[in-house]
Parts: structure tokens; sequence; C-alpha cells
């Protein structure tokens, strides 16, 4: 197949690292010519693509593709995505994240109506007769109960357009498609259901690097290390673990909290960790690179997952895979790994003092600690291999080939 892959910025974080093993298991696994079209990678959270790691994927970077809003900007994506879209010629247009879901179906969609001459340079017809099948896959939704009703109201309008401008969707959690219907932007029958995948062993083997990676990070033998993965950004509950923090060392001094991840966050978090009187209990390990994540993981004794939204954290599967329960806010599609009381804990969101509960809990009861992440190891080894997950997408992109080629045909759907 011709498959080209639209997300709006390759950063270090969970919906590209998605997209990026999808394009590299289709060429790999499936002989697939694929193309990454993505915006720049700015910001503090990292480049995902440097040092090799497109392992010679085809990458085309639109300058004017950014994540804020700008009409102008905006407009000039929209018109290199069309050309760049017209020149690849593909059977499949996959789009990632609400700015290129948007614009990239958007065009997509529009390509029936540009299939005269391939360019000013040819007077060859498109490949392909008929418009590409356009899917696209939902990470995290784009509004939230945290947004203003306007912002919300605008965001929801701006899915129930691009939903009329695809084939079928994909949630990486089954929380999102029920986000979806609820807010009606598309009937439950437009979504499936696939976990986000990930290269699994390297958590799965994690422990071997635990005495060493503790020493490294200056953690003594006798201190219950509780890890955060999350971008230093607004509502990713930075504020409310060093609030929880403040109550459980009073009771768990050798209690210590490794934050990975960098943001515009840190000089405020620093400051609120100083007043508490905790800065002895935090170490900043910075962005993380995806391949060190198992090592620094491996440090850890415990996960807390504390932001207000998401989509289905990478964060929360990886640690169980690791064999580390984890804590988490009960948002979005955390309840479909973190199982109350057997893979972990489930607290209501912004519940504070609930948080610290668990946390002590823990710190307290090693057996539980390992009761609780072996069995997530085991549940998250069945469900997170990125070469499954690719093996479903592919499946779902054949189905609906075969179906747009013999529309008269039944096919089934499903998930």
């Amino acid at each position: 197949m011709r498959i080209a892959h639209l997300i709006t910025r390759m950063i270090v974080g969970g919906a590209q690292e998605n997209t990026l093993y999808n394009c590299l298991d289709l060429q790999e696994q499936f002989d697939d010519q694929v193309v990454l079209i993505t915006g720049p990678a700015q910001g503090p959270e990292g480049r995902l693509l440097e040092q090799g790691r497109g392992r010679g994927l085809q990458v085309i970077e639109i300058p004017s593709l950014r994540r804020s809003i700008h009409p102008i900007r905006d407009a000039r994506a929209y018109r290199h995505l069309l050309h760049v879209l017209k020149e690849f010629q593909p059977e499949v247009v996959h789009t990632h994240s609400a700015k290129a879901g948007l614009l990239g179906r958007a065009a997509a969609w529009s390509l029936p109506d540009l299939s005269s001459p391939r360019s000013n340079h040819s007077r060859q017809p498109l490949r392909h007769q008929r418009p590409p099948l356009v899917i696209h896959t939902v990470h995290g939704a784009p509004f939230h109960p945290y947004q203003s009703a306007a912002s919300r109201n605008f965001f929801i309008a701006c899915e129930r357009w691009a939903a009329k401008r695809c084939h079928h969707m994909i949630c990486v959690a089954q929380a999102m498609t029920d986000t979806l219907v609820q807010a009606n932007v598309a009937p439950a029958s437009s979504f499936t259901t696939i976990y986000s995948g990930m290269e699994i062993e390297p958590f799965l083997e994690s422990r071997m690097h635990r005495e060493s990676m503790r020493q490294r990070l200056g953690f003594h033998p006798q201190d219950v290390v509780v890890g955060k993965v999350a971008r230093l950004f607004h509502l990713k509950g930075h504020s409310l673990l060093i609030e929880a923090a403040r109550i459980a060392v009073q009771s768990q001094p050798q209690l210590k909290f490794l934050l990975m991840g960098d943001g515009i966050l840190k000089s405020e978090l620093e400051s609120q960790i100083d007043a508490a009187g905790l800065k002895d209990h935090f170490y900043f390990a910075g962005l993380v690179p995806p391949e060190e994540m198992p090592h620094y993981l491996s440090a850890c004794d415990l996960l807390a997952h504390c932001s207000l939204r998401e989509g289905l954290a990478r964060a929360l599967p990886q640690a169980l895979l690791c064999g580390i329960p984890a804590i988490s806010f009960d948002i979005d599609g955390a309840r479909e790994v973190v199982f109350d009381r057997v893979t972990g804990r489930l607290i209501a969101p912004e519940d504070v003092p609930s948080l610290a509960e668990a946390i002590v809990e823990l710190a307290e009861r090693p057996d539980l600690r390992q009761l609780w992440g072996s069995e997530g190891k085991i549940r998250c080894a069945r469900q997170f291999d990125h070469r499954q997950m690719t093996a479903q997408i592919r499946s779902l992109y054949q189905r609906w080939l075969d179906r747009l080629a013999n529309p008269t045909a039944s096919t089934s759907l499903g998930k």
C-alpha cells in the first residue's frame, strides 16, 4: 500500500511514538510505501526523529503546520498538504492529533477534485482513480471540561466537521470513543479501539537495570520511589502530586519522587516544592529519551499518574510492563489498564487526600506492590505490543479498501 501518515509535530510523546512505530512496522513488516508528514517539532519536549530513530522513513516537514490556531498559517499548511498528497498519491491517508487531523482530513477528502494532471510539470493522471481511504486516530479528545464553554464547543464543532471527512476513526482507548459519541461527534459505529503499541521487551526486562539506575540517580535501598512521566505542563497534575507528597512524607519519610519530563512549569514547580519543604524528596530527571524510559521506570517502586486529561497515557502500561503498580486519577482510558486493587489504585480526579493515602499504602506494603505490579505486567504484555497494533490497523485498512473497491459487497468492519 501507499500510506501517508500526518501528525502535527514529532516531539517525544505518546501519540508520536505510536505513529512512528506504525509507520516503521508498515514499511518493515508489510513492505508498504509510507511517508510521514509533520510540522516542526517545536517545544521543550524534544525531537523524536533525532539520532536515527526514523530508520529510513521518508519524512516531509511542512513549516506552517503548527499546533496553535493561526488562520493564515493554517491556510498555507492546508495548501501544502494538498500538494504533498497529490504528489504522493496515497491509497490511505491516516491522520493523528487535532490540527493535522483537521487539515489532513480536509485535504485528503478534497483529493478527488484534484485528480486531473499530477502537477504543472506532468501530464500523467493520478495512479489511483478513486479518493484515498481516510482514517483518523484519536489519541486524546481536543475538548475537555477544563476549557471554557466557548472553546469546548468550538473544538467539538471542528471534530464533528472533520468526522464527516474520513471513513473511520481509531481510538487508543474505549473511553475516547465514549467521549466522542457522547459529544455527538460521530456514532459508535464510526470508531474502533486499537490500543497504542510500544516496544514491550525493554520494559519486561527492565528489572536488571534497577540497582544501577537507583545508584545513578542517588536513591538509597530503603527509599520508596514514586515515578511520574509527563510534560511539565498545565493539566498534567504535578502540583497535585506535590500537595499529596507533603501529606504522605509525614508518615513515610523514605518517599522520593522522580519526575520524568520537561516543560514550561519547571521553575514554578521547583518553587512549590521548596515552599513545601520537599526539596530533598523530589528529583527532576528532565526529558528522558524513549529508549531510556525502561531504565528510569526500573528505579521506581510505583507510578503516580495525576493528569486531568489524557487519552490513555503510555506511562501507565509502561510502568505495569515493568512490574510497577500504578496510581491514577480515574480519567479517560486509565481504568482500561489500572484496575483498582488489581493492578493499582484508581482515584477520583483532584482528590489529593486519597492520592496521598494510596501512596502511603503502597509505600508501606511491598507485598501489594509486587502483587499488583505482577498482574499488570501479565495483562499489558498481551495488549500493548506495537506489532499487534500495526497488524490490527493494517487489517482495518484492507477491509475498508475492499469495501470501497466493492461497495455492494457485505464486509464486516467490526472491532
